[in-house]
């Protein structure tokens, strides 16, 4: 149980980081990014063939910029091109699947068993001490308390006021001189590359990486991020980055009940699907519950008349 616990939490850390580049395009700049699954995997075969050329820690500088390349031809479809953000978010999605087979070689998957990652290192020094067998879950907090730290102090500064204001109200922001062109690409290469770090990571940690690695992700982030919010409601940014985490953690650990009912590993998609239902559906049932409520009273009261 314990091994379960720490599993689902070292995965909804990592995924954490996904839901936190969502958070970005989605709730800051109010882009649905359908290249999160496509950018994902890009991120983990990137880092994955950098750390098996020898160079672990060159991986997530490496993956970062694969990610940061991925938005900014996203945000270009959309801005320079006109193409729908839906749509350009799925052909860049489409596209990246083949740069991916390219990236690992024209194959599918990738061994990483004797291959030093970001973890190894850890992982020696804490060989010896009580935190043995923790370094995933300790370097994948450190990254999403720094990824927290930067969106916190990044959308004070006078560009991320200008993204949350393209988010906000495009037209307004044409009529301030301010370029929505440019902070489109700033937030879709940061959300990018924020992605890529997640998958490399995930791909080091479970030591191998397959051309499906980020299947679906973009409905574990969408779904991470309406649960943190439905927990968190309003507040500052750091807060709602928080809510964020903690929607992953609370999907992750969803995951984890399904598996203990020994349910199969197929209908993990449909619990998928059924979780962001609920994260959608359920505030909008309860902000309509009293309308309800108050349509059945009055019908009671018709009758009784």
């Amino acid at each position: 149980m314990q091994l379960l616990i720490q599993t689902a939490l070292e995965l909804g850390l990592i995924s954490a980081l996904t839901v936190l580049a969502l958070f970005i395009s989605y709730s800051m700049l109010n882009v649905c990014d359908l290249s999160t699954d496509g950018c994902f995997t890009y991120g983990a075969c990137v880092g994955a063939v950098v750390a098996i050329s020898g160079h672990p820690y060159l991986s997530i500088p490496a993956a970062m910029c694969a990610g940061a390349l991925s938005g900014l031809v996203t945000s270009l479809l959309q801005t320079v091109f006109g193409i729908n953000s839906l749509l350009s978010g799925i052909i860049v999605n489409t596209a990246l699947y083949s740069i991916n087979i390219a990236v690992m070689g024209n194959s599918s998957l990738l061994n990483m068993n004797k291959t030093a990652t970001v973890f190894t290192g850890l992982k020696e020094a804490l060989a010896s001490t009580p935190l043995k067998g923790y370094q995933t879950l300790i370097i994948a907090l450190i990254f999403v308390a720094a990824v927290i730290l930067f969106i916190s102090l990044f959308f004070r500064t006078r560009i991320g006021l200008a993204i949350r204001a393209t988010g906000d109200n495009i037209t307004m922001v044409r009529s301030s001189s301010i370029n929505p062109t440019k902070t489109t690409i700033i937030a879709l290469c940061i959300s990018g590359a924020i992605t890529a770090l997640s998958g490399c990571l995930l791909a080091q940690s479970q030591k191998s990486v397959n051309i499906d690695i980020g299947s679906g992700m973009v409905t574990i982030a969408l779904a991470s991020l309406l649960i943190g919010r439905a927990f968190v409601g309003k507040g500052s940014i750091p807060k709602k980055a928080f809510g964020a985490v903690i929607g992953a953690l609370i999907f992750r650990l969803v995951y984890m009940i399904a598996l203990r009912f020994n349910m199969p590993a197929f209908m993990l998609k449909l619990v998928s699907a059924v979780i962001v239902i609920l994260a959608i559906a359920g505030p909008y049932l309860k902000e309509r519950y009293p309308l309800y409520k108050r349509k059945r009273m009055c019908g009671r009261g018709d009758g009784n008349a």
